[in-house]
């Protein structure tokens, strides 16, 4: 699985972000490889319509309907078309109890959840909550191009063995600076499932080549 996260770059919203989303459902469909995209709650209604890849939420807040401002919680993502969410990404950390709140809800929904961690001890606490997906991301190599599977590769490694240690239903994504291929077969050979990347696709000079270098396609 490779998960394409939009973030809020001026390159990723708007009109910008359903090309994308519709370049990422090309790729897929030639490569035979399961690509979704996670994108803002403005763009997550037209996007969830328009392609028939997986979309998700970046984010989802831990409430209830109620009085709350500035929310959105996981009801309101499913009614747009949402397949899931990203949680607790490091530019968006969550204390464990919401992330738990969450995770419980989500799956009531039959909405798949991805939590982001960013080293073992917290890949084993979030594990034990029994995510969909846990994804590994050092934050010191988010966006800087060197990717955590070939300089930080003991982490993907005993992430991988930790999460399934505690739950081995769970699926492990590797992120931080994955940019190509290379990045993302040593993450497959190193046990992770799938990556979890942004920039290096999101803000590349030709987005399609990018999607297609990164699945083998070039």
């Amino acid at each position: 699985m490779i998960v394409i996260n939009f973030k809020a770059y001026r390159e990723s919203f708007g009109r910008s972000a359903l090309e994308l989303a519709k370049l990422a459902e090309e790729v897929a469909e030639k490569s035979g490889i399961h690509i979704a995209v996670a994108v803002n709650y403005l763009d997550l209604p037209t996007i969830a319509r328009e392609v028939r890849i997986d979309v998700f939420s970046q984010h989802v807040d831990a409430v209830e309907f109620g009085s709350f401002t500035g929310v959105v919680n996981a009801e309101m993502i499913k009614e747009y078309g949402a397949k899931g969410s990203i949680l607790n990404h490091s530019e968006r950390r969550m204390k464990l109890a919401d992330i738990d709140f969450c995770i419980t809800k989500m799956k009531a929904l039959g909405l798949v959840s991805i939590v982001c961690t960013n080293n073992i001890s917290t890949t084993r606490a979030v594990a034990a909550l029994e995510p969909d997906f846990v994804a590994v991301e050092p934050p010191e190599l988010i966006g800087s191009g060197m990717a955590v599977s070939k300089v930080r590769p003991e982490i993907v490694e005993k992430s991988v063995r930790a999460a399934k240690e505690i739950c081995r239903k769970i699926k492990v994504l590797c992120g931080a600076g994955i940019t190509g291929y290379e990045d993302y077969v040593k993450a497959l050979e190193l046990g992770a499932d799938g990556v979890l990347l942004a920039s290096g696709i999101v803000k590349a000079k030709d987005r399609k080549k990018a999607l297609e270098e990164l699945v083998g396609l070039r």
